[in-house]
């Protein structure tokens, strides 16, 4: 083989490795669409928060106890917690109500609002009558859920016949959404448009979110739509690191987990907690 032609080769095999290598930009863009899984962004939403579900505290343990309550909206707010290293000084467990059944607790008969196909399956589902004693034993409780208005304007009656102590800390988290999701349409667009994405909040949500806040106070209340999507009326779709939030508009990812983190965490009401 010639000097010339083996320089060819070698100067045509490196050009087809470029041509062939993925670039940055798509390797942001297969990132995007793995994360929009809703398969495998339903496992991550569930499995560590069921790992820790009804499992007791431990007395060996020092350090505070923190009980999170809810539905698939308390499992995303755990990975938020883990994702950003929140309540680091907190052994943290979990109860699982789902939210069909949504979170009451109180005198009122309330299964009227309750489809009929579901009044069995919360009959047997796990409830706070069942959670008080472990309720009890926390230093810090968060109840989070996608409130249904019913459930949200008895907050105040559900909270109180908890009978927490003055020694306890409660925590209500409200509804959130990111919107409809079509990474389709995001996969061929700049990283300055795809920072610059965002979709209106549902008024529902604003509603219900007023509803809770005023049942039980802004400092007990945390309003993720206003720390994660500002006081504006959209809520953005990807972080700063050009990371898609929510897979489905209303769970999130894991990076979109570490970012609400942080931002929870780095606001009232949740700030103070992480001293």
């Amino acid at each position: 083989m010639s000097k010339y032609l083996s320089l060819f080769l070698t100067a045509t095999l490196a050009t087809s490795a470029l041509i062939a290598a993925p670039s940055f930009a798509d390797e942001k863009r297969d990132a995007m669409v793995k994360a929009a899984d809703n398969e495998a962004g339903g496992a991550y939403v569930r499995t560590q928060y069921n790992q820790l579900a009804k499992k007791p505290f431990d007395s060996n343990d020092s350090r505070k106890k923190a009980l999170i309550v809810g539905d698939s909206h308390a499992q995303d707010f755990l990975n938020a917690v883990l994702e950003s290293k929140a309540l680091a000084n907190y052994q943290i467990r979990t109860r699982y109500i789902p939210n069909i059944c949504q979170i009451y607790l109180g005198d009122e008969d309330v299964s009227s609002f309750i489809e009929a196909k579901n009044k069995q399956m919360c009959a047997e589902a796990d409830n706070l009558t069942a959670a008080k004693a472990q309720i009890a034993e926390a230093d810090l409780v968060i109840i989070a859920s996608s409130w249904k208005p019913w459930a949200a304007e008895r907050v105040s009656t559900t909270i109180k016949n908890l009978e927490i102590k003055p020694t306890q800390t409660v925590k209500i988290l409200g509804r959130k959404s990111f919107g409809k999701i079509n990474v389709r349409s995001y996969v061929r667009q700049t990283d300055e448009e795809l920072l610059k994405l965002s979709n209106p909040v549902d008024e529902q949500q604003t509603a219900v979110n007023k509803t809770l806040s005023a049942q039980v106070g802004a400092n007990n209340f945390i309003d993720i739509h206003r720390i994660v999507c500002g006081a504006g009326n959209t809520c953005p779709l990807f972080t700063p690191d050009l990371e898609l939030i929510s897979f489905d508009g209303g769970h999130l990812t894991p990076a979109g987990a570490r970012y609400v983190g942080g931002l929870l965490f780095s606001n009232p009401p949740l700030a103070e907690l992480n001293k």
